[in-house]
């Protein structure tokens, strides 16, 4: 009988989702599937410090009257189903049976499944498309009065009130402030430098604002184009651009997710085929258009084409710097560091790109944490999740305060301000000034 070995001595690979198919929504070979994971992670359990999901898991087994998968009854998958908020961690660091191993498991895939069958079947919670539809929520912003106004509000114990009732938004959460100005209403494009293309990088760049930039924090946006004009860059900002879908892909509301794709493909497309990198400033985006849009729509060839095209903003200076073409003229140091790797920054497979540059700055220390910071998009702000959410992220409190850094910073800033929310939540504790990384490299440059 041939014998089962360990993974792991392969790189993960990723199959294509068949949402399309009926197959796919069918509920018994859904429970069927996740049984058969369910089992084998019961089997290994070394996932168990990742998130809540592994323990509620391993929870419901141990406390189930045969201590074994069998015995938890099927209703109960929900609850893991709900506490896995698609960080992909399992997948691409601990666990040893994803393909090419034949066991086939990809956990977070069929979380992905089940969501998307009980969306299907219910339509979601209103407070969950509402808090999802980030382009609705985004027309706040923009208008000084009514954002002062918005913000303020926000502030106010009686509206957190609300909020926590009517959308489910922890009171205790941070939430974000939405701008006065919009990233795209004042973002300009530069296009008088010389195209220099590199071995590794095109010569010229286009920037997928992100929801976030454009209504939440522009001046990542703009600390980014300063930082290509300053190494004589040539940028566009992208003509037109909708929700990447990401937050609508956490709900599995993948019918959602294909309307957004059928709203930026086309016109991502058009950048691509020019020979441009597409830039985008928060992970969970490039994530989306690099990995999880070319799964979801395998057999359209111009998402594979935009895939390809798209980049984290420091695997693109990084690979800039390789070609000898970034400047490294830095004049302001930072002193200490305190930097956390977002997961869906990890799980592109670039390395450690932002560290790779901040080690290239005068003196300045960096700690490097890459561990979840529990912030997870919508998902921790929640009330239902909102302790879970905070309890995942205290090992990364902790590791972030570690030297008294000057600075903290995330290439995701959702996951920046959580982190600085649980630090402040420390005993006597100093809360470093919260940076993102491109406003750092920004002030490094003296710019």
């Amino acid at each position: 009988m041939a014998s089962i070995r360990e993974g792991s001595l392969e790189a993960p690979t990723r199959h294509a989702l068949d949402w399309k198919n009926e197959a796919f929504y069918d509920e018994a070979a859904l429970q069927a599937e996740m049984e058969r994971i369910f089992d084998i992670c019961h089997g290994c359990r070394r996932c168990v410090n990742l998130c809540g999901a592994f323990p509620t898991l391993f929870d419901l087994v141990d406390e189930g009257p045969t201590g074994e998968v069998d015995g938890v009854p099927k209703e109960k998958y929900a609850d893991v189903v709900d506490q896995c908020y698609l960080c992909d961690m399992c997948y691409l660091t601990k666990c040893p049976y994803v393909p090419p191993h034949e066991w086939n498991v990809d956990f977070p895939h069929t979380m992905l499944r089940a969501k998307a069958v009980a969306f299907r079947k219910t339509g979601g919670k209103w407070r969950d498309r509402v808090l999802s539809s980030t382009d609705g929520l985004g027309k706040f912003a923009g208008i000084p009065i009514v954002t002062q106004a918005v913000n303020a509000l926000n502030r106010t114990a009686v509206v957190r009130e609300a909020m926590q009732s009517a959308l489910g938004v922890d009171k205790n959460a941070w939430v974000p402030d939405y701008a006065a100005r919009k990233f795209r209403s004042t973002a300009r494009d530069d296009t008088a430098p010389a195209v220099r293309d590199g071995e590794r990088t095109p010569g010229k760049v286009a920037i997928f604002a992100t929801c976030y930039v454009n209504y939440n924090e522009p001046g990542i946006g703009e600390d980014l184009l300063e930082i290509l004009r300053h190494n004589d860059i040539p940028y566009e900002i992208v003509e037109k651009e909708a929700c990447c879908g990401m937050p609508k892909f956490e709900l599995g509301d993948l019918a959602s997710v294909e309307k957004h794709k059928d709203k930026n493909i086309p016109v991502l497309l058009r950048y691509a085929e020019a020979g441009y990198a597409i830039l985008s400033a928060i992970p969970s985006c490039t994530l989306m258009f690099k990995q999880e849009l070319p799964l979801l729509f395998a057999g359209e060839a111009a998402v594979r084409k935009v895939g390809a095209s798209v980049w984290d903003p420091f695997e693109y200076l990084m690979a800039r710097y390789r070609d000898g073409l970034l400047k490294t003229d830095f004049k302001q140091p930072l002193g200490k560091v305190s930097y956390h790797i977002p997961c869906h920054g990890r799980v592109q497979n670039i390395g450690r790109k932002t560290e790779e540059m901040f080690k290239l700055l005068p003196e300045t220390t960096i700690n490097t944490v890459e561990r979840c910071s529990g912030h997870a998009g919508t998902w921790g702000v929640k009330k239902a999740y909102h302790a879970m959410a905070m309890k995942i992220g205290r090992p990364v409190f902790r590791a972030m305060a570690k030297d008294e850094p000057d600075f903290i910073s995330s290439d995701c800033q959702l996951a920046g301000h959580h982190i600085e929310q649980g630090m402040g939540q420390a005993e006597g504790a100093r809360v470093p000034e919260l940076a993102h990384p491109l406003t750092l490299l920004r002030r490094a440059y003296g710019i």
